[in-house]
């Protein structure tokens, strides 16, 4: 449950003598204020549920995916994988979306409806952006994840069938 701690309590923070929720998937600038004891436990144990769905429809349906989309790749008379990569990866992303994407969009859908109820209009504040060290990595991953897709592009040009 440590990782689950850790994950709820980024969204919590301390500024100007107030304690403020930041919630995920909201705007980035906007934060409210948490009135007592009993709110922040409240928030924080339907966070904690929310991060434990979300962790294991991605694990687990990720896992089951890669079942699903196996057997149907390997079926009688569809060929040799390796023949036909596009097919086979077309399959997986299909069976990905199916088993992943549609639960994890019913999640965030009551995620978003769910909000409302923990706090009100009212206790709108502006935060800071004292936090904000997450938007220093988002251009190295990027340039990482653009320089690793390039590399696969080559090394799936230097070892492709000629």
């Amino acid at each position: 449950m440590g990782l689950l701690d850790s994950i709820v309590n980024r969204a919590f923070r301390d500024e100007q003598a107030r304690r403020i929720v930041v919630f995920s998937g909201d705007r980035r600038n906007r934060g409210y204020v948490v009135k007592s004891e009993a709110d922040e436990l409240k928030i924080k144990s339907f966070l904690k549920m929310f991060y434990f769905a979300h962790l294991y429809i991605l694990i687990f349906g990720l896992l089951l995916a890669n079942a699903w989309s196996t057997f149907f790749i390997n079926l009688e008379g569809m060929g040799r994988p390796a023949e036909h990569l596009l097919r086979a990866e077309s399959i997986a992303l299909g069976v990905y979306c199916f088993v992943v994407g549609l639960p994890y969009l019913l999640l965030w859908r009551s995620y978003k409806k769910a909000l409302p109820t923990f706090v009100s209009a009212q206790d709108e504040v502006v935060v800071s952006n004292l936090y904000s060290g997450r938007r220093r990595w988002t251009p190295a991953l990027a340039m990482f994840g653009v320089a690793f897709l390039i590399l696969a592009a080559v090394l799936f040009w230097l070892v492709r069938a000629k």
